[in-house]
């Protein structure tokens, strides 16, 4: 019975991550208005709008329109309810549990709206950074979690070094390249996780995007001034360090 409620929460707020990702970027409300086809505006019936499940029904078009629905819309569904699951196993009826999934729906909406717009709404991160302050301060939390002092030194490093980065690219190179929003991101995983993440994502985030980037780069399909979204690799690197955390302190202490 417990299996099934998570799985329904995740499902459900993976829709709301899906509106997140579409009206974010377009400077429009998410709690406001109800759910409408992108193609068409036609107002989505409530049938029409169960997770994951409408999707097949409808054969992955829209009702009204007929029109193509993209698949990213099930595949954030389908995430959510995946990472519900693996924290509620891990964690139980727990703050950790609350605090896992709020951060998770929130990388969730940043990945999906970076990889297609090349933004990371400062909505998501400057609340994810108090959030993450603030819950620095309950000693009784997981161990993942640091002290308000590591929290504090972890989201000032965190932006500190991205800004360096940022700062000493366009003196040298005239132009931009990252952009303040992983810079922010970076803070967000330094208050959440302290100082001691922050090397960590910095090393896994920069080999993942460059191995990425190779085939593309011998293709000659992208040069190295081509804009890459950097959000989503970070986000790994922080599920990586989640995960390995416990060895990567003992290979350090």
């Amino acid at each position: 019975m417990d299996f099934l409620f998570v799985i329904i929460l995740g499902g459900l707020w993976g829709s709301f991550a899906n509106v997140c990702i579409y009206r974010l970027p377009l400077d429009k409300g998410v709690v406001s208005g109800r759910s409408y086809c992108p193609k068409c505006k036609n107002q989505i019936n409530w049938k029409d709008n169960i997770p994951i499940i409408s999707y097949f029904l409808l054969n992955g078009k829209c009702r009204k329109c007929k029109k193509k629905i993209s698949p990213q819309y099930v595949l954030v569904e389908f995430l959510s309810i995946l990472f519900f699951t693996i924290i509620y196993f891990l964690y139980g009826i727990t703050l950790t549990t609350l605090l896992l999934i709020i951060l998770s729906l929130s990388f969730i909406i940043i990945f999906f709206i970076d990889l297609k717009h090349f933004i990371i709404p400062n909505e998501i991160t400057f609340s994810m950074m108090v959030l993450g302050f603030i819950k620095s301060f309950d000693p009784n939390l997981n161990s993942l979690f640091p002290n308000y002092i590591n929290s504090l030194i972890g989201g000032l490093l965190g932006y500190g070094i991205i800004w360096s980065i940022i700062f000493f690219y366009k003196q040298l190179r005239k132009k931009e390249g990252m952009g303040l929003g992983d810079a922010k991101l970076f803070a967000v995983i330094g208050f959440w996780f302290g100082w001691i993440a922050i090397p960590f994502v910095i090393f896994i985030s920069s080999v993942v995007a460059l191995f990425s980037v190779i085939p593309s780069l011998i293709k000659k399909s992208k040069n190295m001034s081509s804009q890459i979204p950097f959000g989503p690799f970070i986000i790994l690197g922080c599920i990586l360090y989640i995960i390995f955390e416990e060895q990567y302190k003992n290979l350090l202490f």
